[in-house]
C-alpha cells in the first residue's frame, strides 16, 4: 500500500520563517504520524533562486516562451548556470537541515524506508516556496520511489462518478507554434494505445470552449507558448497566432470538463506554475507543468519519456520522476533540464494510473448498466439467502433467547409513565405479620389472619371501592367465630378471591378457592413465565382441566378490570364475533399465536397477550396493612385513597415465594411480588380501554419475514456501495464496520420507537441479517478491490 507524505507550510515568509507540519499516512486515510517543525528566516535563498533564474532565462537556446522582452540579451553560459544551480542546491539543503526543522527530518528517517513507495506533497500557498527545486532535497535522493508534488493548503474531497470508456479521451490543444516544433508532440500522442485523441491545432476560443463543454475528456494536453506572472497568481496560454487566454477566461468551460471527469492536464509549455494556481481552484485532480522556460527539445524528450512510462500503468508520480531524471542526459546542452517538470495536485484525489482511467470498462463489463445490474443481482441474491437462513433459525427457536433479551432491554429504556391512580395496593409485609402475631391472631400458616382480614374489609367497604381483589390463598375454612367475615366473603359482590389452576405435573390440582366464594367471584392467579423464568405474558382466560380444584375461567386481573369498567364507565367485556379474542369496549385483545414475534412454538391454547408493564418505579399507590389500620379514623385521607378504586390485597413479605422475574432485571432485588404483577395486568387492561395506551402486538409471520429481508437488503446495499467505490481494503473494512454500527443504531431506534407505539419488531433477526448481508457481499466483491 502506498504511503502519503505531506509537508504543510503555514503562513510565513522568508523574512520571518515558515511553521511546518509533517504528516505520514496511508492513501485515503487520516495521517498516522504527525510532527511539527519550523524553517527559520532566510532572505538569501530567494535571492539565490532569482539569480539562478535570471542566468537560466538568459541561456541561448530555442524555448517555448512567447518571446523575449525587449532589452534582454541571452548571453548566459552553461557553466554560469551550473554554478548558480549548485549554490542554490547547497543553500536549500543547509536551510532544510536547520535545527528547528530537525524533528521533521528525523521523523522522516525514523518512519520511512528507502524501499517505500511514497507520494510526497508540499502544501503551501507561498509562490516562492513552490518555485524551489524540492527534488534536490538530500533526503529525497535516498528514496528512489519518491517524487515531490505541490498542493494548495485548502481542499475538500469531490466524488465524481466515472463514465464507462473504452479508451482514454484526450483533448490535445496545439497552440501558437512560432519558433518551435510541436508536430513532434502530436506524433507522440498519436502513438498512445487505448487513446481517443482530438487534436485542435491553433483553435479559436469559441471552438475550444465548445469542446470543453460538450465532450467528456480525461486528459487535457497543451503544447505551445505560455508564461506566468511574476507573483504566480495567473498564467497565460497562446492558443493561436492572435489569441491568448488566462485560465480564468476558460473557468466555466474547464469547471464543466472537471465535473465531466477531467483527471489530468499537461502543459508542455513554459513557466506553468501560474497556470497551476488557477487550475487548483477548479479542483482538477492532477496537473503537470514546467516551472521555468523549457527548451523545445527538452519538452519533446520529456513528453516522450513520460508517456512511454505512464501508459504501462506506472503511477503518475513515479512516471514523472523517471521522465524528469531522463532529462539529465540533455543537461550538457540544457543545464537544469531535470528541474523543470512538476506535479500540482488536488490532495484529496486518489493515485492516478493510465489503467484507472479506462478501468471502468476493462474490469467490469461493457457498460455501467451491466455493472449495476450485476451488483443489484448480487445484493438481491445475498439478501435472500441470508434472510432465509435467519428466518429458518428463528422458526426453529434458535434466536428466541436473544430476541427476548433485546425485548427486555427496550422495555427498560422506556420513559416513566407514573403510577396508575385507579389502583391501590394493600400490602402485607414482615412487620404486618409480626404485628398480627403480637396481637395473638391465628395465622394458620398464611400471612393474613381472619381477624385482620375482617377489619381490613370493613375499612375498605366503608369508603366504597369499585372492586377488591384478595390476592391471598384461603384454601381452608374460616374460623366460625368470625361470622361477619364469613358473611362478607359470601355476599360482597365487589370482592374477588383467587385460586390456582396449575397444569404442571408436580401440582396437577392447583390451589382450592375460598369455600365462601361462588365461582363467578373467583379469578385464577396463574401466570405464564418463559423458559428463563421471566414474566412477559399476561394470561386473560383459560379452560382448566376437570381435575383441577380451580374452575375459574378468568384471570384475577380480567375479573377486577371488567367489574371496574362496567361499574364506573359502563363498558362491557365480550368475545369478538369470531369468538377468538376478548373485546372490551372498542379495544380487541388479540391473543398470541404459537408463533408470535420472538416467540416460537409456545402453547397458545389459552387467551394470553404480551404484558405491557407500566414503566416507572411503582405501579400504584401503596398502603401497608398497619398503615391502613393507623389511618382508620382519617376519613378524608382514606376516601381519597379508596373510593371508586381497584383494591388489591397481597403479600410482600421477604420469605414469600410469590416473586417473579421481569424484563426490568433478573436479580433478586428486581423481582416483583405477585400482587404487583397483578396490578400491572389490571392497569394494562384499564389503560388500553380508557387511555388508549397501546397493547403490545406483533406483526404477522409474513410481516416479520419482510422486515428481516428489508434490513438484509440494507446491509447488502451498504456493502455494495462501499465496495464499488474502490476504496482501499483496510479503509473499506473500517467503513463497513462503522456503517454496520450506524445501521444497527438506526434499526434499534426504529424498533424501540415502534415498541413504544405498540408493536414488537424483529430486531435481533434483522440485525443478524444486516450483518450477514454486509459480510457476504463484501466477501464476494473484495477480490475486485
Amino acid at each position: 500500500m502506498n504511503k502519503l507524505v505531506v509537508l504543510k507550510f503555514g503562513k510565513g515568509s522568508f523574512e520571518e520563517g515558515f511553521p511546518a507540519i509533517f504528516q505520514i499516512g496511508e492513501e485515503n486515510a487520516p495521517p498516522s504520524t504527525e510532527v511539527m517543525g519550523e524553517l527559520p528566516a532566510n532572505e538569501v535563498l530567494p535571492q539565490t533562486y532569482r539569480r539562478w533564474q535570471e542566468i537560466y532565462s538568459n541561456m541561448s537556446y530555442p524555448g517555448r516562451p512567447i518571446g523575449v522582452p525587449k532589452g534582454r540579451v541571452r548571453s548566459s553560459t552553461c557553466e554560469e548556470c551550473l554554478v548558480a544551480a549548485q549554490k542554490l542546491n547547497k543553500q536549500l539543503n543547509n536551510w532544510l537541515k536547520s535545527s528547528s526543522f530537525l524533528p521533521i527530518r528525523e521523523k522522516w528517517l525514523e518512519k520511512l524506508l528507502p524501499s517505500d513507495d511514497l507520494q510526497v506533497i508540499i502544501q503551501t500557498q507561498n509562490y516562492q516556496l513552490q518555485k524551489l527545486p524540492w527534488h534536490l532535497w538530500d533526503i529525497v535522493e535516498r528514496y528512489p520511489k519518491v517524487e515531490i508534488g505541490l498542493s494548495s493548503p485548502s481542499y475538500d474531497r469531490v466524488f465524481r462518478e466515472q463514465e464507462p470508456v473504452e479508451k482514454v479521451k484526450i483533448l490535445a490543444i496545439l497552440g501558437n507554434s512560432t519558433g518551435i516544433d510541436i508536430e513532434a508532440d502530436k506524433n507522440l500522442l498519436a502513438e498512445l494505445p487505448n487513446a481517443d485523441i482530438n487534436f485542435m491545432v491553433e483553435p479559436p476560443r469559441s471552438k475550444l470552449t465548445e469542446e470543453l463543454w460538450e465532450q467528456k475528456w480525461q486528459i487535457l494536453f497543451f503544447a505551445g507558448h505560455s508564461f506566468s506572472q511574476a507573483d504566480g497568481e495567473s498564467g497565460r496560454i497562446y492558443i493561436n497566432q492572435n489569441q491568448s487566454l488566462t485560465i480564468g477566461q476558460l473557468k466555466y468551460a474547464l469547471r464543466k470538463a472537471v465535473d465531466n471527469g477531467l483527471k489530468l492536464a499537461i502543459f508542455n509549455s513554459c513557466d506553468g506554475l501560474g497556470l497551476a494556481k488557477e487550475f487548483a481552484d477548479l479542483k482538477i485532480p492532477y496537473l503537470i507543468v514546467m516551472r521555468e522556460v523549457v527548451p523545445d527539445q527538452v519538452a519533446q524528450e520529456f513528453l516522450k519519456s513520460f508517456l512511454k512510462t505512464f501508459v504501462t500503468d506506472i503511477p503518475l508520480y513515479r512516471a514523472l520522476r523517471e521522465a524528469r531524471e531522463r532529462l539529465q542526459g540533455l543537461e550538457s546542452k540544457f543545464p537544469c533540464a531535470s528541474w523543470l517538470p512538476i506535479i500540482y495536485q488536488h490532495q484529496a484525489e486518489t493515485p492516478l494510473t493510465w489503467k484507472s482511467m479506462i478501468g471502468t470498462v476493462a474490469n467490469t463489463g461493457t457498460n455501467r448498466n451491466a455493472v449495476r445490474k450485476k451488483g443489484l443481482k448480487n445484493v438481491l441474491f445475498s439478501s435472500l439467502v441470508v434472510s432465509s437462513l435467519v428466518v429458518g433459525m428463528r422458526l426453529l427457536g434458535l434466536l428466541q433467547t436473544l430476541e427476548l433479551q433485546a425485548f427486555d432491554q427496550m422495555m427498560k429504556l422506556r420513559p416513566s409513565e407514573g403510577i396508575d391512580e385507579r389502583l391501590l395496593l394493600i400490602t402485607i409485609n414482615d412487620a404486618d405479620i409480626e404485628a398480627q402475631r403480637k396481637r395473638g391472631e391465628e395465622l394458620k400458616g398464611v400471612s393474613l389472619s381472619d381477624k385482620s382480614l375482617e377489619r381490613t374489609l370493613e375499612i375498605l367497604q366503608k369508603y366504597q371501592p369499585s372492586v377488591i381483589g384478595l390476592d391471598v390463598y384461603r384454601d381452608f375454612k374460616t374460623n366460625p367465630k368470625y361470622k361477619k367475615l364469613i358473611a362478607g366473603l359470601k355476599n360482597t359482590e365487589n370482592l374477588i378471591g383467587i385460586c390456582k389452576v396449575s397444569s404442571v405435573e408436580s401440582d396437577p390440582y392447583g390451589v382450592r378457592p375460598p369455600k365462601e366464594f361462588p365461582v363467578e367471584r373467583l379469578g385464577f392467579s396463574d401466570f405464564i413465565d418463559d423458559r428463563d423464568n421471566v414474566l412477559r405474558r399476561h394470561l386473560l382466560s383459560m379452560n382448566s382441566k376437570p381435575s383441577s380444584h380451580c374452575q375459574s375461567l378468568y384471570a384475577l386481573s380480567l375479573q377486577l378490570a371488567s367489574r371496574y369498567l362496567l361499574q364506573i364507565h359502563n363498558v362491557q367485556v365480550k368475545l369478538t364475533s369470531d369468538r377468538q379474542n376478548w373485546q372490551i369496549g372498542n379495544v380487541v385483545f388479540h391473543k398470541l399465536k404459537s408463533r408470535s414475534g420472538g416467540y416460537q412454538g409456545i402453547d397458545a391454547n389459552s387467551e394470553q397477550i404480551l404484558l405491557n408493564y407500566r414503566a416507572g418505579n411503582d405501579i400504584a399507590q401503596k398502603l401497608t396493612l398497619q398503615e391502613l389500620f393507623d389511618a382508620e379514623n382519617n376519613s378524608e385521607a382514606l376516601e381519597k385513597f379508596i373510593k371508586d378504586k381497584v383494591i388489591l390485597i397481597g403479600i410482600t413479605e421477604n420469605s414469600n415465594e410469590d416473586r417473579w422475574l421481569t424484563p426490568y432485571g433478573k436479580l433478586f432485588k428486581n423481582q416483583m411480588f405477585g400482587v404487583e404483577a397483578q396490578a400491572h395486568m389490571v392497569s394494562q387492561i384499564l389503560a388500553a380501554v380508557l387511555d388508549r395506551r397501546p397493547l403490545i402486538g406483533v406483526l404477522p409471520v409474513w410481516g416479520d419475514i419482510l422486515f428481516i429481508w428489508a434490513w438484509s437488503l440494507v446491509g447488502g446495499s451498504i456493502a455494495g456501495l462501499l465496495c464499488w467505490r474502490k476504496i482501499l481494503l483496510k479503509q473499506l473494512i473500517t467503513q463497513l464496520g462503522l456503517a454496520f454500527l450506524l445501521s444497527c443504531g438506526i434499526l434499534y431506534s426504529v424498533c424501540f420507537y415502534i415498541l413504544i407505539k405498540g408493536t414488537w419488531l424483529a430486531f435481533t433477526p434483522s440485525c443478524i441479517s444486516l450483518l450477514g448481508s454486509i459480510s457476504i457481499v463484501f466477501l464476494s466483491l473484495k477480490n475486485n478491490k
